[in-house]
């Protein structure tokens, strides 16, 4: 069971890590997204997620203006 609950850890924290860096966050104070903790991570990604606007997530729908086509 503990090598199985350190790889979901582990990939947790990479899929948080990821997410982070899609929303061009790269640092938390003076430490880099590897150097935190699953905590620190959760914290800094519900925090994100709590701030940010719904559709502006990654993999959300974006609308493009294209006006009115001439014909």
């Amino acid at each position: 069971m503990g090598k199985i609950l350190q790889e979901a850890i582990h990939h947790r924290r990479n899929e948080l890590i990821n997410k982070l860096i899609v929303h061009n966050i790269f640092k938390k104070g003076n430490k880099q997204l590897f150097e935190l903790t699953l905590l620190e991570l959760e914290d800094e990604y519900n925090y994100l997620k709590k701030e940010c606007h719904p559709h502006s997530d990654v993999g959300s729908i974006h609308w493009k203006n294209r006006g009115k086509s001439s014909s």
